[in-house]
Formats: structure tokens, sequence, C-alpha cells
């Protein structure tokens, strides 16, 4: 059963960058309402309010009832403006619907059976979710609140396409409207790359007897130097 949201706001008349800048310091959103063939109509609304609504997926999703001082109608969330930094909510714009038109929305993706399905059971393999939404289009009361990726049976290799969704017949997927199927989501076993490195050249160490015969060679040579050297002495004198 789907869970109901209604949005309490206020007129307001007041417009430009310091109304909004005061609504804010009252901890209040500023937010604008169109649709449905009527004038848009600017709005308040209370910010811990909204955000409490905001911690619920289904929100973003659903037909909300919006009451503006007593007078009702049906939205849709059609934009958030957040702060850059801060966990405030700077601006919200609703869009009216009529019960009698078609609307389009992004709804969430939720993958299930993943971790039962051949390619991980059998193969150790991975799923990667590739998309985490799809735009569907359909009249309100056929909204879903999610879209279930059935991931059970996927193999190594495999994807799950758009094609693949199972949705109510009344529920159209607008990609698959332009003949644009695409894959949700697919199953891989990681290639482990394993990098072959040179071993590095070892220096020839010298035996102990190499060692002595390179120490009498250096000597007898250092004698005879000598030697020569004496002769070249007495020559000179």
């Amino acid at each position: 059963m789907k869970q109901t949201f209604v949005i309490n706001a206020t007129a307001r008349s007041d417009q430009g960058k310091g109304a909004s800048r005061r609504l804010r310091h009252a901890n209040k959103v500023p937010g604008i309402v169109y649709g449905a063939s009527f004038e848009p109509a600017s709005i308040t609304i209370e910010h811990n309010e909204l955000m409490h609504m905001l911690e619920h997926e289904s929100f973003y999703t659903s037909i909300l009832d919006l009451d503006i001082d007593g007078k009702k109608e049906q939205v849709v969330l059609r934009d958030l403006q957040r702060h850059h930094f801060k966990p405030r909510i700077m601006h919200l714009d609703l869009q009216r619907i009529s019960a009698k038109e078609k609307i389009s929305m992004r709804i969430p993706l939720h993958f299930v059976g993943g971790e039962i399905s051949p390619a991980v059971k059998l193969s150790g393999a991975l799923i990667s979710h590739l998309e985490v939404d799809v735009e569907v289009r359909c009249l309100p009361k056929d909204l879903p609140e999610f879209i279930e990726v059935d991931l059970s049976k996927i193999e190594v290799n495999q994807t799950v396409n758009l094609s693949d969704l199972k949705l109510s017949e009344n529920v159209e997927i607008t990609a698959l409207s332009h003949d644009e199927d695409k894959a949700m989501a697919t199953a891989y076993v990681p290639r482990v790359v394993v990098e072959e490195t040179e071993a590095p050249a070892t220096a020839e160490v010298p035996v102990a007897g190499d060692e002595a015969k390179e120490g009498d060679a250096a000597a007898e040579g250092g004698e005879a130097n000598s030697k020569d050297k004496d002769k070249d002495e007495k020559k000179g004198k």
C-alpha cells in the first residue's frame, strides 16, 4: 500500500530574492505550483516538515496532496533546489496533475535476487547496475512507486535490458516507445591482470681465491712500477 503525503502550504504574494531570504531565515521554504491550465501560484512550506517527507524515497515518485490554506489539489514534485553544502532546501517546484492526463516521471529501480543468481553463486561474478531509474508515462493512478528488476536468473556475461522489465500494461517506458532498448544490469567476472617484471641483475661476487689473486697482481704491478721509477731517477742523475 502506497504511503500518502500531505504538503501543508501557505499562499504568498511577496516575490524576489529578499522575500525568499526572509522566508528561509524563518525556517520556511519558498516554492511554486503550476500546470493544469491554472496560473502559477507561489507558496510557502515549513522546512522541517518538508525535510521529514524527503527522507522517504516514495515521496519523489508519489502523487502528493497539496493543501494551500485549506484548498486541496494533487501535485507531483518536479524540482528541488538544495543548499550546496548545508542540509537546507532552498526552493521546490510542484506540478498540478489531472486524473485524466498521462504524466511522465522517473521511477527508481530496485534490483533484487542478484545474490542467488547463477552468475554469483556458481561463477563468483559481480553484477553491475547500469541505471538507477527509468522514465515512464502513465495516468496518475497507475504510477508505480518503484520498478523491481529481477536478477535471480542472470548468468555470466548476460544483461537485463529495459525490455525485460515487467510492468503493468498501463505503464509505458518512454525509451521503449522510441525503440531505444538499453541494459539495466550486467554480470561479469573481473579479470586479474598480472604484470610480469624482470628479475634484477645480480652482481657477481668474487670468491676469496679470486680476491687474493687480484691482490697479488696489484702488488706485483706496484713493485714493477717502483723499480722503473728508481731506474729513471738514477739515469737522471
